[in-house]
C-alpha cells in the first residue's frame, strides 16, 4: 500500500470503534505522525482511554496504561534499582515509561512532582535515573487524559508540562445518532482488543519521515509567523507562543496536509489544527470571557492570509 492507502486504512479502522469523532481521530493520528504527544481533556466516560488503546493497537505500538493518583511517585514511572542477592548487585527494573505508547490516565490527579517526571521523557526521549541516562523505545509517545479542573481531586498542570503536548483535544459528547450506535453496538473495549495492527514500527517511522518532507512555501511560513506574532501582541493572550510552539505547529500542519493527500502545506491545514495546537499553551488577556480556543478562532479571522 502507498502512504495514502495506509493512512486511509488506519483512519477507517479507528472510526469503526470511536464513532462520530472523525476530527478527533484525524488530529490524534496527525499528532503521532508529527512525533508529538497528545493531551485529551474531557469528562470521564467519553472514550478518551478507548481512543488511546485503539491507536496503539492500530499503529502496532507496545501499549502501557498508568492510572495517575495522588500518591504516585516518579520512580513508579521510571523504575527502580533493586538489590539482588544472587548477583550481589543492584539491578535496574524498568518502569512503565519504557514502552512505545504510554497512556497517562487522569494525569492531573497526581502531584506536580510526578507530572514533572515526564518532562525529560517527553522532550528528550530518555530518563535519568541515579545519574545514568537510559533511552526510551523508539518511537515513544505519551497520550495523557485530563479531567476538568473543577472536578474533585484535580490540580492544574504546570505550563512547562502543557507545552510538551503537541495537541490538546476534547472528545465531547456524541451526537444522537452516534450515541444510538454505541447503545446498540457491542462493547467498545472488546472491539479494541480484536483490532488488527495495520502498521509496523518501520511503517510508522517511514510515515514520520514523509511528514518532514512535506513542503512549506515562503508565503506559508509568513502566515505561520504572522499567527505566532499575533499571540504576542497582548490583544488576545497574556503571553505569546514560544519558538518551540511555532515549530510544533508547522510540523503537525504538515501531518494534516499529508493525511489530506498533499505534498505541501496550505493555510487551511494550519487553521484546521491551530486551536488544538496552541490554545492549551495560552491564557486569554484582559477580562475576556472567551475560552482560549475561542480566542484562537477569533485571531484566525483577524490575521490575513498572505
Amino acid at each position: 500500500m502507498n502512504i495514502q492507502e495506509k493512512l486511509r486504512a488506519v483512519t477507517d479502522q479507528l472510526n469503526t470503534v470511536i464513532v462520530g469523532k472523525s476530527d478527533q481521530i484525524r488530529d490524534s493520528i496527525a499528532c503521532l505522525l508529527a512525533g508529538g504527544h497528545l493531551l485529551i481533556n474531557d469528562v470521564p466516560g467519553v472514550g478518551k482511554t478507548t481512543l488511546a488503546h485503539a491507536l496503539a493497537r492500530t499503529l502496532g505500538l507496545q501499549f502501557t496504561r498508568v492510572q495517575f493518583t495522588s500518591d504516585l511517585m516518579p520512580s513508579d514511572l521510571s523504575g527502580v534499582s533493586v538489590y539482588e542477592r544472587s548477583k550481589e548487585a543492584f539491578v535496574f527494573h524498568e518502569g512503565p515509561l519504557f514502552t512505545q505508547l504510554l497512556l497517562a490516565d487522569e494525569i492531573n490527579r497526581t502531584s506536580p512532582k510526578t507530572q514533572s517526571a515526564l518532562l525529560e521523557a517527553m522532550e528528550e526521549k530518555q530518563v535519568t535515573i541515579e545519574g545514568q541516562s537510559r533511552s526510551l523505545p523508539n518511537p515513544f509517545f505519551v497520550i495523557a487524559t485530563q479531567n476538568p479542573i473543577n472536578q474533585i481531586g484535580t490540580q492544574p498542570m504546570p505550563e512547562s508540562q502543557l507545552d510538551r503536548f503537541l495537541l490538546c483535544i476534547s472528545m465531547g459528547y456524541p451526537d444522537r445518532a452516534s450515541e444510538r450506535q454505541l447503545l446498540a453496538g457491542g462493547d467498545r473495549r472488546s472491539m479494541v482488543d480484536r483490532l488488527p495492527s495495520l502498521l509496523s514500527t518501520e511503517d510508522l517511522v517511514s510515515l514520520q519521515q514523509a511528514v518532514l518532507k512535506v513542503h512549506a512555501s515562503e508565503p506559508l511560513l509568513d502566515y505561520v509567523q504572522d499567527l505566532i506574532a499575533a499571540t504576542r501582541h497582548g490583544r488576545w493572550f497574556v503571553q505569546g507562543l514560544s519558538p518551540r510552539a511555532g515549530v510544533a505547529l508547522l510540523r503537525v500542519a504538515k501531518a494534516i496536509a499529508l493525511m489530506g493527500g498533499k505534498d505541501y502545506v496550505a493555510p487551511d491545514d494550519v487553521q484546521k489544527v491551530l486551536p488544538q495546537a496552541i490554545a492549551h499553551r495560552l491564557m486569554p488577556s484582559g477580562t475576556r470571557e472567551l475560552s482560549s480556543e475561542d480566542q484562537v478562532r477569533a485571531m484566525i479571522q483577524a490575521v490575513p492570509i498572505p
